[in-house]
């Protein structure tokens, strides 16, 4: 014998059809099989306050059952008389119809009434992404190339790959549900810091060694960068905190902004005392004024 459908659904005989609605709402939330997969319990708990709503949101089936007409099943009670109705039997557009039961589910669940044996049938539902990280140098975001993400899966990074920037792998991310197709699998990009290069934008900055002869006589340059060779004319007498930028050098036709260091060689310091023979002390305490 089917339960007093006000039972069912927590609700007195005087609920009003906002309440039975809301009650119904939390019930089915709680028991629905999407959220207790292969829980054989909860699905008939399930169909049953779901059997109640279709009686009680139908208002002529809920005045009959109130008045012992029909029985909790929307049966009649003389099994012979006119009329048998059933739950879920309600006409189209009434509450608790078909048309009704279809907006209900597709507001708490994105489902498609119709269709599969009992009513319901739930849309294809995309799979979930799962999200992954990638740490690289400067040098290998600049390269570009293939890089194993996880087990079975890898990916072509772009070259010039941005610190923070997400790549996207369509499909390899959780199966789809009901037919649905995959997630993506989301790879965030993080780029360790680099003794001598940065990035702002697509402008690389570069600080670049020169020994004192090179910074004291010129030189031509060549720089191997991650991203190409590129050739340096450096000027004679160029100092430390000079900026030589290079149109075009940098990332996604960005410039490359060289600021030269001087360091002395091996050999430089090795000959100390012969260069400081031939460089005569200059007040060297005039290039640390007016630093503060």
């Amino acid at each position: 014998m089917a339960k007093n459908p006000y039972t069912l659904l927590g609700v007195k005989k005087t609920a009003s059809d906002a309440e039975i609605r809301k009650a119904y709402r939390v019930l089915a939330k709680k028991l629905h099989p999407d959220v207790n997969p292969d829980d054989k319990a909860a699905e008939d708990k399930f169909k049953e306050v779901t059997a109640a709503y279709n009686l009680l949101s139908d208002k002529n089936l809920r005045r009959q059952y109130d008045s012992g007409q029909v029985d909790s099943s929307g049966q009649q009670q003389n099994p012979f008389g006119a009329g048998g109705h059933s739950f879920g039997g309600g006409p189209r557009g009434q509450a608790g119809g078909h048309d009704d039961m279809a907006q209900l589910f597709s507001s708490m669940f994105g489902m498609n009434m119709g269709g599969m044996r009992g009513g319901m049938q739930p849309r294809p539902a995309k799979g979930g992404d799962i999200v992954y990280k990638l740490t690289l140098s400067l040098p290998d975001a600049l390269k570009g190339g293939s890089r194993t993400i996880d087990k079975g899966l890898s990916m072509k990074l772009p070259k010039g790959v941005k610190d923070g920037q997400t790549l996207r792998l369509r499909g390899k991310g959780q199966a789809g549900q009901y037919g649905g197709p995959s997630g993506d699998a989301k790879v965030n990009i993080k780029i360790r810091p680099h003794k001598y290069l940065s990035r702002k934008g697509d402008d690389l900055h570069l600080t670049l060694p020169i020994s004192l002869y090179e910074a004291l006589n010129g030189a031509k340059i060549k720089i191997d960068m991650p991203n190409g060779a590129v050739s340096l004319n450096l000027p004679a007498q160029t100092n430390t905190g000079k900026k030589l930028r290079l149109k075009g050098k940098g990332v996604n036709m960005g410039d490359l902004v060289v600021s030269p260091v001087i360091t002395l060689t091996e050999g430089e310091l090795t000959k100390k005392t012969e260069i400081l023979e031939k460089i005569a002390e200059n007040n060297s305490k005039s290039l640390r004024l007016n630093m503060f």
